[in-house]
């Protein structure tokens, strides 16, 4: 099938960004949309044109680095990454439209390739479990945790951290990406020691990093690729409410 593409380009942080048009001919629908970019870049290389820098790393939905604003979604209009999505959701003829993620915190490198490691310092300032190594520690799976509490951790752990929370959000709010990092162990008997510090660290380095408020639209939820749900979000809040009721972190 024929596409045409409008992608943007920037040669580097610190230069503008332009809409560039590309014609491409002769789709297959089997491909995914990064093998759609690698033929692409393949003929522009041709060309002796700069090939399109974007994110991948995995390309089977786990790492979350193939970051691309499609047609207004991230990720592109169907619930999932990138990497995941073929050309058959899209039709001969058919005008798509590739951004890099828009958010302050987010700020572009390169084309399509924007700097997150916000979300990294958000993970540094609290989101792990401290283990004294040595000594006759208990076994994990002698410590039993019931079914429900095991499978919300579960599926807040999922979360792969690539952002399209933030870029579906008008505010670029990462209260999703946060919550479901603060849910995953809290809701643990491993992470309930540093809780109350985890949570007032990860939103305090939330708010320094200069992401939005959360207004509750559920954009976020909506674009997940990994589904995450909403109610991490309210978790995340009770936690941080009643930590600061009782914090004497400063």
């Amino acid at each position: 099938m024929k596409i045409q593409l409008k992608v943007w380009r920037q040669k580097d942080a610190h230069s503008s960004g332009k809409m560039v048009e590309y014609k491409m001919n002769d789709v297959s629908t089997e491909m995914s949309f990064l093998e759609m970019f690698d033929v692409l870049n393949e003929e522009l290389l041709q060309k002796g044109e700069d090939p399109i820098a974007f994110d991948h790393d995995c390309r089977e939905g786990i790492c979350g680095s193939c970051s691309m604003y499609i047609n207004g979604h991230p990720h592109g209009p169907t619930q999932t990454t990138t990497c995941q999505l073929h050309m058959r959701t899209f039709k001969d003829g058919d005008t798509i439209v590739v951004e890099p993620w828009r958010a302050k915190p987010f700020p572009v490198l390169k084309d399509l390739i924007v700097d997150r490691s916000a979300f990294d310092r958000v993970i540094q300032a609290g989101g792990f479990v401290s283990v004294n190594t040595g000594g006759s520690l208990p076994d994990a799976n002698d410590t039993r945790i019931p079914k429900e509490i095991a499978d919300s951790a579960f599926n807040a752990a999922t979360c792969i951290g690539c952002g399209a929370c933030v870029a579906a959000c008008k505010n670029a709010s990462a209260m999703l990406f946060v919550s479901a990092k603060v849910a995953q162990l809290a809701m643990l008997p491993q992470g309930q020691p540093e809780k109350q510090k985890r949570v007032e660290k990860m939103v305090a380095q939330m708010d320094e990093e200069g992401f939005g408020a959360c207004t509750n639209t559920g954009a976020c939820a909506a674009e997940c690729p990994k589904e995450i749900s909403l109610t991490n979000i309210a978790f995340l809040n009770r936690e941080y409410l009643t930590a600061k009721a009782t914090s004497d972190y400063v």
